[in-house]
């Protein structure tokens, strides 16, 4: 009997975003019963082999009932320690406390004043996707009714300095399949992007790029930083997306690791990547 594979979405966005089209011709070629369902449907995602989460992307207002959910599922990739740790971007704290160039993050917890840069700098909510919610301030501003309008919405501020090599480079991002890279795209600047037609994300300037070899240096440590944390093997993650950015200095720094549900831009690299990562949905199973 043929393994079941489900590709996880959500309402807005039922078959996904377009990213992932390939991947189900791939899976199929390599013996996979291939559909898609949103998260909170009625689909029966414990009967299944792979449950592989993909535009899973409305979760940021529905958190605990989206972990929830995770937990229920027997054979979820990324697994749900893995979730649970990773959409709460207070994971970068913990990298940051862990030795790894990351670019620097304050929190602010509920009902706790904020402090702010004296250089251009971004406010985001701690739990969110696709840039939603995020603003950049010019330095030395006020940005207390931005944090308060997060704070009121629930969400755990975040202060992070603007990295101005976003305007000029964007960002790299770094694709692991199975803990092995596989492919890199460039990222254009977010802030002040469109919405998307779901409402879910900010449209993407997105291009395929062969990473420079301290990018990929520094990704691999992320990883490896992230996986002892989480207590795991490097192989036990399905999917990994590093996202860098360069500092002041034209070093990169880590602006965000992504393994819940990011776009892998396969869109922007050799089509064989899809079956890269089809041939890692099957290594998770044996």
């Amino acid at each position: 009997m043929s393994p079941t594979a489900v590709l996880v979405s959500c309402a807005e966005l039922p078959s996904g975003d377009g990213d992932d089209d390939a991947v189900v011709p791939a899976l199929s070629s390599l013996g996979f019963s291939v559909s898609w369902a949103p998260w909170d449907s009625s689909f029966d995602f414990a009967s299944a082999d792979a449950v592989v989460l993909r535009a899973t992307w409305d979760y940021p207002s529905r958190r605990a009932e989206f972990l929830a959910w995770c937990e229920s599922v027997p054979s979820l990739f990324n697994p749900a320690p893995v979730v649970r740790w990773n959409t709460d971007k207070s994971y970068l704290v913990e990298l940051l406390d862990a030795g790894l160039p990351v670019v620097p993050t304050t929190l602010v917890p509920l009902g706790s004043p904020a402090s702010f840069p004296s250089s251009d700098f971004v406010v985001k909510p701690a739990v969110g996707a696709g840039s939603r919610g995020a603003a950049r301030f010019a330095g030395g501003a006020d940005a207390s009714a931005h944090v308060a309008a997060l704070h009121a919405s629930g969400h755990t501020a975040l202060i992070q300095p603007y990295q101005s090599s976003v305007d000029t480079d964007g960002e790299i991002a770094l694709v692991y399949l199975g803990g092995i890279y596989s492919h890199a795209f460039t990222k254009g600047a977010m802030l002040g992007s469109t919405v998307d037609g779901s409402g879910l994300y900010l449209s993407e300037k997105l291009a395929p790029v062969s990473p420079p070899l301290d990018a990929v240096a520094l990704a691999e440590d992320v990883l490896d930083a992230a996986s002892a944390l989480l207590g795991i093997l490097r192989a036990e993650l399905l999917y990994a997306r590093v996202d860098l950015v360069r500092g002041a200095d034209g070093k990169p720094l880590l602006l965000e690791l992504e393994l819940t549900e990011p776009s892998l831009g396969f869109r922007q690299t050799d089509p064989a990547a899809v079956t890269r990562f089809a041939s890692a949905v099957r290594q998770q199973l044996a």
